[in-house]
């Protein structure tokens, strides 16, 4: 079996991310995988695809639950029974992730892919941020708000974000010896920051010997 790709993408709200991480994916010619984790991972589990949206990348409620059970984060409950739903979505999502890595190449966003995939053999990990300005810029566009609206979107999300993945992976979000990559799309745009991510995919998978 030929080796296998993964790219996981983490990103700052409003940094375009996604739309990098599509660019990305296009030009390499593989997967890219975000909803889709919400669709497959109800396929392949027991929960309902609407109970895994309503919780999918949302920061857990379940910290007293945590210290009852002695855990901590980064570590989830010894026995899939005993843990709450938002943890047993979690485990769902970083298995379905897994799987996906294992069959084919992709770009994967967010949901602690990076976590998911620490001892994928082929995985390069990117943090795409940006500065606030260009950011509030692209939320107004995006979203039709004003710029105090989008602002005030822009940290939640981030807050939202960073409580998510700090949480299950015991890891800082956002802290770049979490990542490969850290990379502004506000300092090289858009285009030309998934440009830049290709060449160095492109480098990467010649040295793997990945196909």
């Amino acid at each position: 079996m030929s080796k296998k790709i993964a790219i996981t993408i983490s990103r700052q709200f409003g940094s375009g991310g996604h739309e990098i991480g599509e660019l990305l994916a296009k030009s390499l010619d593989i997967d890219f995988i975000d909803r889709e984790i919400v669709t497959e991972t109800a396929k392949t589990s027991d929960i309902a695809q609407s109970v895994i949206e309503s919780l999918d990348e949302k920061p857990t409620t379940s910290f007293l639950y945590s210290l009852v059970m002695g855990l901590h984060p980064g570590k989830l409950a010894p026995d899939e029974y005993d843990m709450p739903l938002p943890q047993k979505v979690f485990l769902a999502e970083y298995n379905t992730i897994r799987r996906i890595a294992e069959e084919k190449s992709a770009v994967f966003v967010g949901r602690c892919a990076d976590y998911a995939l620490a001892d994928h053999e082929c995985c390069i990990r990117i943090f795409i941020y940006a500065s606030m300005e260009s950011r509030i810029k692209r939320i107004q566009e995006r979203m039709d708000v004003d710029r105090i609206r989008a602002e005030e979107l822009i940290r939640k999300t981030d807050k939202n974000r960073s409580s998510y993945y700090n949480y299950y992976t015991g890891k800082k979000w956002g802290r770049p010896d979490n990542y490969d990559i850290s990379i502004s799309s506000s300092l090289c745009g858009i285009s030309n920051t998934a440009e830049i991510l290709r060449s160095i995919v492109l480098q990467r998978r010649t040295d793997l010997g990945v196909l």
